[in-house]
């Protein structure tokens, strides 16, 4: 019954957050001039065009996952490093702004009812538990996503302060470092080492207390 009750709890809101990030880098990309998302589809608030299964599996394994990325052709863009940084900080920024808007309606539930978690209705409960994990996946995607490893968003949000030269190298190792996230997710399912974790948890935890005052 707790799994049934944690799936009814994470599924939508892993949706809708991978989605709204998702679709807040092609939206960026548009407004910059560049619209392969837009033509490939993507830039739409529709869970399903945006959907990794495997991230999504990641996600309830190890805790950490990934949506299907949304397309971007940094040539369309006017000035590339520039754009192509604004363009990825747009995610995490969007999850960012999910938890401080979400942890504003936290706060003023919590403010009416101190003891929300253990007094009012099933429903009062589980809507509260939802939002706080709202808010805890959201800080943890937008931490998670700052990492500054290709082809994380991070990768791409320092490229844009190196010289032009340094970052077509950098940007170049994007498949090398995918091959190395999947290593680090490996090794974290198979001897049980949360090594990701090991590096969010830190600023997760404070962001989480400063948010919400509540600490994993």
């Amino acid at each position: 019954m707790d799994t049934i009750y944690r799936l009814l709890i994470q599924i939508p809101i892993l949706l809708i957050t991978l989605t709204i990030h998702e679709f807040s880098h092609g939206y960026v990309a548009y407004l910059l001039g560049d619209d392969t998302a837009k033509r490939a589809g993507r830039l739409t608030l529709n869970p399903i065009s945006h959907i990794d299964p495997v991230g999504l599996l990641m996600l309830f394994i190890v805790r950490i996952g990934w949506a299907k990325p949304v397309p971007v052709n940094p040539y369309n863009f006017k000035n590339q490093k520039r754009d192509m940084a604004i363009t990825a900080a747009a995610g995490p920024v969007s999850n960012f702004v999910m938890a401080i808007i979400l942890s504003v309606v936290f706060n003023l539930l919590k403010a009416v009812n101190p003891n929300i978690f253990y007094s009012g209705s099933m429903l009062t409960q589980f809507f509260t538990g939802m939002l706080v994990y709202a808010i805890l996946i959201n800080l943890a995607l937008g931490i998670f996503n700052l990492i500054p490893i290709p082809p994380m968003d991070g990768s791409k949000i320092l490229g844009g302060f190196l010289s032009d030269e340094a970052y077509y190298k950098y940007t170049a190792q994007e498949r090398k470092g995918a091959q190395i996230l999947m290593i680090i997710f490996a090794v974290s399912f198979i001897f049980k080492l949360n090594l990701i974790g090991a590096i969010i948890m830190p600023p997760l935890n404070f962001f989480l207390k400063l948010l919400t005052g509540i600490t994993l």
